[in-house]
């Protein structure tokens, strides 16, 4: 059930005139961010497909931190799901300044053995959907030369992933858009900031079945706070790239001169059980 989006107390130095948008809200980075948001004032508008637990936590902002959250439960793989959610938004008057793309999944094993709809799948969610937002609501944020754009990728998308072909895939794509955009849009007034979190421990890993691999096992993940803090910081400062993690910004630099096999095998490697 959505929740009534209405006037709140103005707390002195807080900023309550302004809105954030969150797809993937309900939990780990997204849940994190939100409460970055709603620390610092910010109005909510939250999706995330479990009505339930989105009610639940929007809720909870509201009363601990004195906004306004509006709850949408959206399944934003469905191809109508932006454009449902940008039209609703518009009739309710409720104007979007800081857009945060972090909804996104993967699915670990061979890509001739994943079904199709989760191949699928990822690229509707992970590269359409949030395509889609960012064209809907970057036209209102140029128009009053003022917003931010928060798109999350992952340190995956610096490398091939054998085993999580179409997942890594796809995160190369939220970086390079990223970049490209953060570069159209200089000195329009809107912001656009890229986040690359590394291993980090969310429901992410259970949802892909990677909580078994090498990769998760080695490599101690961060918390969903400390990559969610990451990302805040950068994008309030209108920095377009951020990694979090020094070993993780460390990895991804050493990519970009490594042989592009080696870099695959070892890739494949790590995801492996």
């Amino acid at each position: 059930m959505s929740v009534p989006f209405l006037f709140a107390y103005k707390h002195p130095g807080m900023n309550k005139s302004q809105t954030a948008l969150i797809t993937g809200a309900s939990l780990g980075i997204g849940r994190e961010l939100a409460k970055l948001f709603a620390r610092d004032g910010y109005n909510l508008v939250l999706v995330a497909r479990d009505r339930s637990r989105l009610n639940t936590f929007g809720d909870e902002l509201q009363k601990q931190f004195g906004i306004t959250v509006k709850s949408i439960p959206l399944d934003l793989i469905d191809a109508s799901a932006p454009q449902s959610l940008f039209d609703q938004l518009s009739r309710e008057s409720i104007a979007v300044d800081v857009l945060v793309n972090n909804a996104g999944y993967g699915k670990r094993g061979m890509f001739a053995e994943i079904s199709t709809d989760d191949n699928l799948g990822q690229i509707h969610l992970n590269i359409a959907a949030l395509t889609h937002l960012t064209k809907l609501f970057v036209a209102p944020m140029l128009e009053r030369r003022s917003g931010k754009i928060l798109n999350v990728a992952s340190t995956a998308g610096f490398q091939p992933g054998p085993l999580m072909a179409v997942y890594y895939a796809t995160k190369a794509y939220v970086i390079s858009f990223s970049e490209a955009l953060a570069s159209e849009l200089k000195d329009s007034g809107v912001t656009v900031t890229c986040l690359c979190p590394g291993v980090t421990d969310t429901e992410f890993q259970k949802r892909a079945g990677t909580g078994e691999s090498l990769l998760f096992r080695r490599m101690l993940p961060a918390d969903a706070k400390t990559v969610a803090r990451d990302g805040y910081r950068a994008m309030m400062k209108g920095r377009p790239l951020v990694i979090s993690g020094f070993k993780n910004w460390l990895l991804a630099e050493s990519l970009r001169v490594s042989p592009r096999r080696v870099v695959t095998a070892v890739s494949r490697r790590l995801i492996e059980r």
